[in-house]
C-alpha cells in the first residue's frame, strides 16, 4: 500500500545562512584576493596551460552560460600574468623609397617608436629651416656667384667669337634677352633695316639670304658651345646645392643614427631618406624666379600645401605604441569588424580623387595585441563572416596582412601592400556550448587553432569554504563599484541569494553580475534610506523591487486569476480535472502559472488524444510525455483486456505553444480522475514528469511554480487546505520566497513531496490508490480498482458493439 508523505516542514524550504556564521562584521573587513579562480578549476587550468605553450595553435575557447563574468574573469586571471611578462615592441610603418607601394615595417623597443617619431619630425622640421637658410648665406651666394660669373665670362667670350665670325661676312649678329639671334647684313658699316631690304633687287636679297644662312651655320658650332656652358652652370648650381643639402641633412640625421643605429632597418631607411633628401632638394629652394609668373604666383599661394604633401613621405607612422605598455597587452575588442580586428588602409581625397600611403594604415586589435592576448566575443566576431575568416588566415600564416577589402564585382583601385608583421599572441574566444559545438563541427579549422577549452562552471557546491571564497568576491564587487559596506547580515542574504539563483539549497551561483545588480541596488536603496551600511532588509528591498518592475505581465494575470476570467480553481473537487503548473519567461523575468488541465474518456479505439498537439500547441518534448502516459496505463491496465479507450486532454484556457514534460504528472492525475470517476481536490497543485514505471522526476523552474499557485491560492483566499505536489527529487531545489515560507509555517500552504503517481493520487483524491487483494488484482475500494473496472467496462461495451449486438 502507498505511504502518504507528509508536508515539507518549513526548514526543508530553503537554505539559510544565520549571520553569525559569517566571520567578518561587515564587508570592510573581507580581505582582498582572487575568489573568482577557485570556483573555476578547468577554466584555470586551461589558461595557465595556454600561458606555457608557445605557438598559435593552443589558444583558447571560454565555454559558459552567459551572465557569469566570463570576459571579467579571464581578464582578471591573465592580468598578473601579463604584468610579469616582456612588454612588446613598437611597430612602425615608413615609406619603401625602392618601392613606394610597399610600406616597411620596422620593430623598435618598447618606447622607443615615439622617440622615432618626434626625433625624426624635429629633424625634417630641422632640415625644413636650416636649408633654405643656408641656400641665403653668403657663402653660398659666393660660391654660386662665381660659377655665374665664371659661366658669363665664357659665354661673352664664345658670343664674340660669334659676332666676328659674322662680322667678317658682312653681318651684324644681336641677342635679345630671351636668348634669340638676329643677323641683319651690314651696309657702309651699319645695319640694314627691315625697309631697305625689302626695296632691295629679288636676286640681291636671295644672296644676302644664303650668306646669311651660311653665316648662322658657321656659328651653330659657337651656340653648342653656350648651350653645353648653361647645362654646365646648372649641374654645378645642383651640384653645389646638394652638396649643402647633404651637409645639413647629415647633420640633422646625426643623432637619428647614433640613437638608433642599432637598427639595421632604420639605418637603412636613414639612408635613403638623406639620400631622397638631397636629391629632391629643389624643395627647399626660394621660389623668387617662379613668382613672378602667373602661373607661378598660383603655385605659391598652394605652397604651404604642396610643401606639407612632398615631406609626407617622410612622416613616422607610430603604427602600435606599447610605450606606456607594462608587461605583456590584455586586449578585449567588443566591436570586432573586419577593419578594427584586421587593421585597415584609410584613403583621404584630393581634388575628386581618392589616395593613400604609409601614414594611412591603421592598426586593429590583432596588432595592438601582439605578444599578449586578445578577448573576442563569439558572438561579435562571427557576425562578420570575413573577421573570422581574416582571424583564421592569421593564425595559419603567422602574420598579419592588411589589405583592403574588396566586393568581387567591383574594379580594384590601386592600393599599397604594407609589410607583414609577424604574429605571436593568445586568442581568447568567450561562447556558450553551443557556440563551441556549431564551430566544432562546421569549421575544420577551429579545432586545430583553438586546442584549449576552458569550461566555466555555473555553480559550485554551498559549502564553509566555498562560501568564504564567496564572500571575498562580495567583498571585491562592494570595492570595484564604490559602494556602502554591507553588514553580516546583508553579507549572509546575499548568499541565499545565490543559491535562489542556482534553484539548489547546497549550491551557490556564479552568476555573479546577476549579483553584482543586486547589490548596487542595494547599496543605492540604502544611500537613500540615509544608512552608513547596507543591511538585509536593502537587499530584500532591492530584490523585490527588481521583480516589481518586471512583473507587470505576472500581475496582468494574477489579476485576470483573481476575477475567475482564467479558471483555475483553488477549493473544490472535480473529475477529470488537476491543476498543473507552468513556468513563462517574458524577457529575463520568469514566473509561474496555474493552468486548468481537463480529460475526458469514453469507448472508442481512438486512444488518447493530445489536443495540444492535435492543435500544433505542443513540443516534441510534450508530446513524448504524453506517449509516455499511454505506456504507463498499458503497463498497468492491458495485462488481462485490451484498452479500448478514446480520450483527450487539454490545457484549458492555453493559447500559446506547451513544450515539456512536467505536467504529465497532472495530465495523468486529471486521466487516472476521469477514468475511475474519483474527484481530485482542486485545492492542489501537481508538478511533476512522469516515467513509464510511474516515477514522478524533477522538473525545472519548480520554485516559480510553487509561487505562483500559492499567489493565485491567496487571492482566492487561503484555506488552510492549500498546497503544492511536487517530485521528492526537488527538494533540494526549492528556495522559495519568504511570504511563502511563511505561510508554511503558519500551517496555511503545504508543499508534499511525492515520488510516485501512486502518492500523488492519494494526496489528490484522499483514495487508497493501488492495495492489493488476495489475488494480486487491485482491492475493491482502491482508485486504479475503479479506473481497471472501467476499462474493462469499455472492452465488453467495444465487444458488443462489435457484434452488432448494441448494449445489454
Amino acid at each position: 500500500m502507498t505511504s502518504i508523505p507528509k508536508p515539507l516542514a518549513h526548514r526543508h524550504l530553503g537554505a539559510s545562512l544565520h549571520p553569525d556564521r559569517i566571520p567578518y562584521a561587515d564587508s570592510r573587513e573581507i580581505p582582498a584576493g582572487n575568489g573568482y579562480s577557485k570556483f573555476q578549476p578547468r577554466a584555470i587550468q586551461a589558461l595557465e596551460l595556454a600561458l606555457r605553450i608557445k605557438g598559435n595553435e593552443y589558444n583558447i575557447f571560454v565555454a559558459g552560460e552567459a551572465n557569469m563574468g566570463r570576459t571579467y574573469f579571464v581578464r582578471d586571471h591573465l592580468r598578473p600574468a601579463a604584468k610579469k611578462a616582456a612588454t612588446p615592441p613598437d611597430w612602425l610603418y615608413l615609406h619603401n623609397f625602392d618601392d613606394a607601394d610597399r610600406p616597411l615595417a620596422v620593430s623598435l623597443t618598447a618606447g622607443q617608436g615615439r622617440q622615432f617619431k618626434n626625433a625624426m619630425s624635429k629633424a625634417l622640421n630641422a632640415i625644413r629651416a636650416d636649408l633654405p637658410a643656408h641656400f641665403e648665406r653668403d657663402a653660398y651666394h659666393s660660391q654660386h656667384e662665381s660659377l655665374f660669373k665664371s659661366h658669363t665670362r665664357q659665354r661673352e667670350e664664345l658670343f664674340s667669337q660669334m659676332e666676328d665670325a659674322a662680322r667678317e661676312k658682312n653681318f651684324r649678329l644681336d641677342m635679345d634677352d630671351a636668348g634669340a639671334l638676329t643677323l641683319a647684313p651690314l651696309v657702309d658699316g651699319e645695319p640694314m633695316e627691315d625697309g631697305s631690304f625689302d626695296k632691295l633687287p629679288k636676286k640681291e636679297r636671295d644672296r644676302l639670304k644664303r650668306e646669311g644662312d651660311n653665316v648662322l651655320s658657321e656659328i651653330s658650332t659657337f651656340l653648342r658651345q653656350i648651350n653645353q656652358s648653361e647645362k654646365g652652370l646648372k649641374r654645378k648650381e645642383l651640384e653645389l646645392q646638394r652638396a649643402i643639402a647633404r651637409e645639413v641633412v647629415t647633420e640633422c640625421l646625426q643623432p637619428l643614427r647614433e640613437r638608433f643605429g642599432d637598427n639595421e632597418k632604420l639605418t637603412a631607411y636613414l639612408k635613403a631618406a638623406e639620400d631622397d633628401l638631397v636629391e629632391n632638394v629643389d624643395m627647399f629652394l626660394p621660389k623668387e624666379s617662379t613668382a613672378n609668373t602667373p602661373a607661378g604666383a598660383a603655385a605659391a599661394s598652394q605652397g604651404d600645401a604642396s610643401g606639407d604633401d612632398q615631406f609626407s613621405r617622410f612622416e613616422v607612422n607610430l603604427f602600435v605604441d606599447n610605450g606606456p605598455t607594462k608587461g605583456a597587452p590584455v586586449v578585449v575588442e567588443d566591436h570586432p569588424t573586419t577593419f578594427n580586428l584586421l587593421g585597415s588602409i584609410e584613403r583621404e581625397a584630393e581634388l575628386g580623387s581618392l589616395y593613400t600611403d604609409h601614414t594611412l594604415i591603421r592598426p586593429g586589435s590583432l596588432h595592438k595585441a601582439n605578444n599578449g592576448f586578445l578577448l573576442l566575443n563569439t558572438d561579435d566576431l562571427l557576425s562578420s563572416s570575413s573577421s573570422w575568416e581574416g582571424l583564421l588566415r592569421a593564425l595559419r600564416a603567422g602574420h598579419s596582412r592588411i589589405e583592403d577589402p574588396v566586393d568581387q564585382e567591383q574594379a580594384r583601385t590601386r592600393t599599397i601592400e604594407p609589410e607583414c608583421i609577424p604574429l605571436d599572441l593568445k586568442i581568447v574566444l568567450i561562447g556558450s556550448d553551443e557556440h563551441y559545438e556549431a564551430l566544432l563541427y562546421h569549421d575544420d579549422r577551429f579545432q586545430k587553432f583553438f586546442k584549449l577549452k576552458a569550461h566555466m562552471q555555473s555553480t559550485a557546491p554551498r559549502t564553509m569554504p566555498n562560501i568564504r571564497h564567496y564572500l571575498t568576491v562580495l567583498g571585491r564587487i562592494v570595492r570595484e563599484a564604490e559602494l556602502l559596506p554591507f553588514d553580516r547580515a546583508a553579507l549572509a542574504g546575499l548568499v541565499d541569494f545565490s543559491s535562489r539563483l542556482a534553484e539548489d539549497q547546497k549550491k551557490l551561483s556564479l552568476q555573479f553580475p546577476l549579483v553584482r545588480e543586486r547589490m548596487i541596488e542595494a547599496s543605492a536603496l540604502a544611500e537613500m534610506d540615509g544608512k552608513a551600511m547596507v543591511g538585509a532588509a536593502h537587499l530584500r528591498e532591492a530584490v523585490g523591487t527588481r521583480d516589481f518592475r518586471s512583473n507587470l505581465f505576472e500581475e496582468e494575470y494574477m489579476g485576470d486569476y483573481e476575477r475567475e476570467i482564467i479558471k483555475v480553481a483553488t477549493s473544490g473537487q472535480a473529475v477529470g480535472r488537476c491543476n498543473g503548473l507552468s513556468v513563462t519567461l517574458f524577457g529575463d523575468y520568469e514566473f509561474g502559472l496555474p493552468h486548468q488541465i481537463s480529460c475526458t474518456v469514453g469507448v472508442g479505439h481512438g486512444g488518447i488524444l493530445d489536443l495540444e498537439r492535435e492543435a500544433q500547441l505542443g513540443g516534441p518534448i510534450h508530446t513524448k510525455g504524453m506517449m509516455i502516459l499511454k505506456s504507463y496505463l498499458l503497463g498497468l491496465f492491458a495485462q488481462d483486456k485490451p484498452i479500448v479507450m478514446t480520450g483527450s486532454l487539454c490545457f484549458e484556457q492555453s493559447y500559446a505553444g506547451v513544450e515539456g514534460d512536467s505536467a504529465s504528472g497532472a495530465e495523468l492525475a486529471a486521466l487516472l480522475s476521469a477514468l475511475s470517476g474519483v474527484p481530485i481536490n482542486l485545492s492542489y497543485a501537481f508538478t511533476g514528469a512522469v516515467s513509464q514505471s510511474g516515477q514522478i522526476m524533477a522538473v525545472g523552474g519548480v520554485n516559480r511554480k510553487i509561487e505562483g499557485f500559492f499567489e493565485v491560492c491567496r487571492r482566492h483566499g487561503l484555506t488552510g487546505e492549500q498546497g503544492v505536489l511536487i517530485p521528492k527529487d526537488n527538494v533540494a531545489n526549492l528556495m522559495l520566497r519568504d511570504d511563502v515560507l511563511q505561510a508554511v509555517e503558519n500551517g496555511t500552504f503545504r508543499i508534499y513531496p511525492v515520488s510516485s503517481v501512486e502518492q500523488a493520487m492519494r494526496i489528490l483524491t484522499g483514495m487508497p490508490v493501488d492495495r492489493r487483494d488476495a489475488k494480486g488484482g487491485f482491492a475493491t475500494g482502491t482508485l486504479y480498482h475503479a479506473a481497471d473496472r472501467r476499462l474493462a467496462e469499455f472492452a465488453r461495451l467495444a465487444r458488443a458493439y462489435g457484434a452488432g449486438g448494441g448494449p445489454s
